[in-house]
């Protein structure tokens, strides 16, 4: 249990100590009269003792009072833990707490440096207002510019520093309860179809271009998988492809083979006879080196560097310009194999788990104008198979001179009846 001191007199005063003359009884102390004269005086629950100043015994009394039965009901929080600015918070607590890789410690990093210091940086963590966190919420659009997916993300590391200090119990609530993040938005893909990919297939001036994107449309790997692909990955036989790395670029240290992201990328994907083929016809043709720091890696430039994400962006800008092809992207090619498995009829959670997706709610946002497509295509299927002798599967309307299937017209007079 805490208690109460008197800073302004000694609590022991010698047996000759004049007493003190505003107050009869008492011996005055060097703090007498300087500041709040009443001390609170109480552990914190790891055993470390915390102190605060007030006006009167009473006051003092009663913080007493309140800090330990905050104690006993788990609410208590440090007095002096809120007083930490913003950017000590993010930089020297949250960032270190978070369980990722070195690449994307910059890519958090450099989103608090950019977009959340220059506005609270210097600010207490306490004292952030819920109309604040939704003001900058706004910021990031208006003031920022960020468009697309950019401003949900940014906004869910901040938001997620928050709450990590009402954990840490810095704060009692996070100023962004009750706040709505940023609408996550995802732009609609359209993906390349078959025939386009073969026609870059086609285009392709060089043996590595073709088989890169032949190879990307058949298995959906990104670039940085691709270009980090190694022969030991390969199970000709089984015919899968073991994806647990990448081919990265970091200033300073070049191209080298790292991590994953995120644990959901590690996947095991089966492939087709057909990329086992075309991936041993290449191998046969440009075996890969034997040992090093580049041993079994499959595809690597003539001076047998690895393949640079901006160059294979390059060289597939020329091939789609070669074959006359609109603009594209190389990640479209995975958005290509993403469409044939929606297409065929694959269910979410198993392109889910072939593209390598955090979460099937990322796989349903980015293709769930597809998935509506594969809907529709199922509804034709069963049309057809149900279609009487001499009806057409697909219903046309009478006002363009189409008949309606009889089955869909007993749809429609049951409707009537039960209504």
């Amino acid at each position: 249990m805490g208690y109460v001191a008197d800073r302004w007199h000694k609590k022991k005063p010698g047996p000759d100590e004049p007493e003190c003359g505003e107050h009869k009884g008492l011996v005055a102390s060097k703090a007498h009269g300087k500041g709040k004269r009443w001390q609170a005086r109480y552990d914190d629950p790891n055993g470390r003792e915390i102190t605060s100043l007030h006006r009167t015994k009473t006051e003092a009394e009663a913080e007493i009072v309140k800090q330990e039965s905050a104690k006993q009901q788990g609410s208590w929080l440090d007095p002096k833990a809120g007083l930490v600015t913003v950017e000590r918070y993010a930089l020297d607590t949250w960032l270190p707490a978070q369980n990722i890789i070195g690449r994307s410690v910059k890519e958090y990093r450099g989103a608090i440096e950019r977009y959340l210091i220059p506005e609270w940086g210097n600010r207490q963590i306490r004292s952030i207002k819920p109309s604040e966190a939704g003001a900058w919420q706004q910021l990031l659009t208006t003031k920022y510019e960020l468009s697309g997916a950019t401003p949900n993300r940014v906004a869910r590391y901040v938001r997620g520093m928050f709450k990590l200090a009402v954990v840490d119990r810095v704060i009692a609530i996070s100023p962004f309860d009750g706040i709505k993040a940023p609408t996550l938005v995802e732009s609609s893909v359209m993906p390349p179809d078959v025939a386009e990919v073969k026609q870059m297939i086609a285009a392709a001036y060089k043996p590595i271009w073709a088989t890169m994107i032949e190879v990307t449309a058949l298995t959906g790997l990104r670039s940085g998988e691709l270009r980090g692909l190694t022969l030991d990955r390969v199970d000709f036989l089984r015919r899968t492809i073991q994806v647990d790395r990448q081919m990265v670029y970091e200033a300073g240290k070049g191209m080298y083979l790292d991590d994953l992201k995120t644990g959901a990328g590690k996947r095991t994907i089966p492939v087709t006879k057909r990329v086992v083929d075309l991936l041993a016809a290449y191998v046969a043709a440009h075996p890969p080196a034997k040992e090093g720091e580049r041993a079994g890696l499959i595809f690597v430039m003539p001076d047998k560097r690895p393949v640079g994400e901006s160059t294979l962006d390059w060289a597939f800008k020329s091939i789609c310009r070669k074959a006359d092809l609109s603009k594209r992207h190389w990640h479209e090619l995975r958005h290509h194999y993403a469409s044939v498995l929606i297409a065929g009829g694959e269910n979410p959670k198993v392109v889910q788990r072939r593209l390598g997706h955090k979460d099937v709610m990322t796989t349903l946002r980015v293709y769930a104008h597809l998935f509506a497509e594969a809907e529709e295509q199922t509804r034709d299927v069963l049309d057809a198979a149900w279609a009487e002798p001499g009806e057409t599967a697909q219903e046309e309307s009478p006002q363009q001179g189409g008949t309606i299937p009889e089955s869909r017209r007993s749809i429609g007079v049951l409707r009537q009846v039960s209504g």
